[in-house]
């Protein structure tokens, strides 16, 4: 998406000095611009100012992590909050190795370690109850299948990322530089949240061994692979109801 709430430079300058103003496309859900090439202003659309400050909370939590730096409270721009963050160095991959896998589970061992047990008063997002209320809103059937299909029971670990795709983790050099958009995280399944990351970062059973290896996690890959599914679920029947493209994930988890 491109930006869905529009600003102007002098709009910033009583919240942060900044020379230039940059509109991104790179938010899918916000609206992200750039300020003098270093910075990055999120606007949040769809989010609460009560979501938005529990984000900094748990990147506060999490500073010592390759995570944004926030360097404002939270602003308002048109009635919606807003952060401006240091924007971070290295780029998002489009296909990752096996040891940038590894760097990413090893990532997501740190971050459960410092956020287990914690709690966020976000809304628990993939629990099996409200999973099943989405399907039904979709009243696709083949949905309404697999979920029957489905025997796993989630736990409450603490606090997951949850949506840990390759667009939400930049490297530099060949290191994880910045795991990014955690404005979603919420209590969960810590295996859960390694399944969501499988989906978008391991193309087989060799990568999501990687994965394993770097969180350090012996779990049987045929038992990771309920995870695997669920999580895929959620994503297609999200995506479904939002409009989007659904077919690459529905296919993995056939």
């Amino acid at each position: 998406m491109g930006v869905k709430t529009a600003i102007t430079l002098d709009e910033i300058t009583p919240w942060f000095d900044a020379r230039t103003l940059r509109a991104t496309s790179d938010g899918v859900r916000d609206t992200v611009y750039i300020l003098d090439e270093a910075y990055v202003l999120k606007i949040f659309e769809e989010s609460t100012p009560t979501a938005v400050q529990e984000e900094v909370k748990l990147l506060t939590l999490c500073a010592m992590l390759t995570v944004p730096k926030v360097l404002t409270p939270v602003l308002s721009f048109r009635d919606k909050p807003a952060l401006v963050y240091e924007k971070c160095r290295g780029e998002s991959l489009t296909k990752a190795s096996a040891d940038e896998t590894m760097q990413i589970g090893q990532f997501l061992k740190q971050f459960h370690a410092l956020t287990r047990g914690q709690h966020t008063t976000n809304v628990p997002l993939f629990e099996k109850e409200r999973l099943g209320e989405l399907i039904a809103q979709t009243g696709h059937a083949p949905f309404a299948h697999l979920f029957g299909k489905l025997t796993l029971t989630l736990r409450n670990d603490g606090i997951i990322h949850g949506d840990l795709f390759l667009d939400n983790a930049s490297f530099k050099s060949g290191r994880l530089s910045c795991v990014y958009d955690l404005s979603e995280a919420c209590n969960g399944d810590f295996r859960f949240d390694l399944a969501v990351t499988a989906l978008s970062w391991c193309p087989d059973d060799a990568s999501v061994r990687a994965l394993l290896d770097g969180y350090g996690d012996a779990i049987p890959l045929a038992e990771f692979r309920d995870y695997v599914r669920y999580a895929g679920l959620y994503y297609c029947v999200t995506r479904f109801l939002a409009g989007r493209n659904f077919d690459d994930l529905w296919e993995k988890i056939q």
